[in-house]
């Protein structure tokens, strides 16, 4: 990762867990699982990952447990429990009609007390109380037991969901909506996502992280709503994450319309970022083609703002097939979710053993791409360092400046970058000296008239 340029490591969770959900059902908070090592592992790593420069970054699972967890067994003991209030269980099966994210009604019954739990997830993932003070203490308590142990941030879990109406009113339906009637997408999450109060929690959690560490939050939302979690100066996520990207039309006018809207709504004095791949949506080369990937790189890396990307996509990696017996995640996502492969060997340089999910084109792999010196990796690298070597690129203003199959904005006074995100060779009115192209072959060209192959892209000094 030091090699690639990056600054920080986000690292998905790795705590004590069932594995009910990819490790986000947690059964202890301050423990590793042994199939990942052990508390003295992760020192280990967190001393490396300092000493050479990256930072680390954690995952915080705020919002639910495991069914499995202490706190839970101790909750559900009885009505009489002192940790009764910890979750959220209320009488009738179902109280209401929300709806869990994975299907089926987001209340389990249990039958020892009679009264229903509410899970926005899986059964096995009961929600935490956000309201109840002893619940915040002892998740303030899980962040500080980490900061301890020197990570450098956290990025929050399904934020948006922490907190649900207290009266528990029926989430409206869906308009014209004439799919299944246990899916989530039949119902607006109006009552159980998103609450004004949630900002409440979020700015609770600034002061537990602290200004010296970073705070990452997930939220999917529209961009009026998103952009609210940053909250007033000092008071908000440092990075409520923009998915934006992911879902928009891969056209370069609805790109550069998307980015005209969010850098819009940006507070006076808040920081953008961007987010072109991740663990829950489909590999960027498997959305858009491995050439356009190339592109995607580069606008991924030349917007204005912080970049996250989702590892793997530095060397093109796509999609894998994943056959019925070998299915882990309970929504489908297991095929973004391949192990990394460093070579082309039968481990992928990754385990001597069976990994946990099939391994990918065993040609794409580091080692071969480290050999390469115009592959996806060696764009990536080339890009990284041209953004921390260029101030237009790191804190310079954007400006689109086309946006008809060809994306081009300006970036701070003198950068200029172009995207061909069409299928067809392209002009367009640009000139100066290439700087960077998603080839690696263009650069010191002097152009009149920009010229553009199929998914090419370059930054021009213009």
């Amino acid at each position: 990762m030091a090699s690639l340029g990056v600054e920080a490591i986000w690292l998905t969770p790795f705590y004590a867990s069932p594995m009910r959900d990819f490790g986000y059902d947690i059964s202890d908070h301050c423990a590793v699982d042994p199939s990942f090592g052990t508390l003295e592992d992760f020192d280990a790593l967190v001393a490396e990952a300092h000493r050479t420069g990256l930072r680390v970054i954690l995952d915080f699972v705020p919002n639910h447990t495991s069914d499995q967890h202490p706190w839970f067994a101790e909750s559900r003991a009885s009505r009489e429990s002192p940790r009764r209030d910890w979750y959220l269980w209320r009488d009738g099966n179902p109280p209401n009609n929300w709806i869990s994210v994975f299907g089926g009604p987001a209340w389990t019954w249990d039958e020892a007390t009679g009264q229903s739990y509410y899970h926005a997830y899986l059964a096995e993932q009961p929600d935490l109380n956000w309201r109840n003070p002893e619940v915040r203490e002892a998740m303030f308590a899980v962040l500080r037991f980490w900061i301890a142990r020197g990570v450098d941030g956290f990025r929050v879990d399904a934020m948006r969901q922490v907190l649900k109406d207290l009266s528990l009113r029926d989430n409206p339906a869906v308009e014209g909506w004439d799919g299944p009637r246990d899916v989530y997408a039949s119902l607006r999450p109006e009552f159980t996502t998103d609450l004004d109060e949630v900002q409440e929690v979020v700015a609770a959690l600034r002061r537990a992280i602290g200004d010296e560490r970073l705070f990452m939050a997930e939220v999917t939302a529209p961009i009026p709503r998103l952009v609210r979690y940053y909250g007033a100066a000092g008071e908000g996520a440092h990075l409520p994450f923009n998915f934006h990207l992911i879902f928009a039309d891969w056209d370069a006018a609805a790109i550069a319309a998307l980015v005209e809207e969010y850098e819009a709504a940006v507070p006076d004095g808040a920081w953008p970022n961007w987010v072109l791949g991740n663990h829950d949506q489909p590999r960027v080369a498997s959305r858009v083609g491995p050439r356009q990937a190339r592109a995607a790189a580069m606008l991924l890396l030349t917007l204005r703002g912080t970049p996250t990307l989702y590892y793997g996509d530095e060397i093109g990696m796509e999609d894998v097939l994943v056959p019925p017996e070998r299915v882990v995640d309970p929504d489908g996502r297991d095929p973004e979710r391949s192990p990394m492969r460093w070579t082309g060997e039968p481990g992928a340089g990754f385990t001597s053993g069976e990994p946990w999910l099939p391994l990918g084109d065993p040609a794409v792999n580091v080692e071969a791409q480290e050999a390469d010196p115009r592959s996806i990796l060696a764009l990536h690298r080339r890009l990284i360092a041209l953004r921390g070597a260029r101030e237009d690129l790191l804190t310079g203003s954007y400006e689109t400046l086309q946006a008809d199959g060809v994306l081009a904005y300006r970036r701070g006074t003198s950068t200029v970058v172009a995207l061909n995100l069409t299928g067809a060779p392209r002009s367009a009115a640009l000139s100066g000296e290439i700087v960077l192209d998603t080839g690696l072959a263009r650069a010191g060209e002097r152009p009149d008239r920009l010229q553009l192959a199929a998914g090419e892209g370059v930054i021009l000094d213009a």
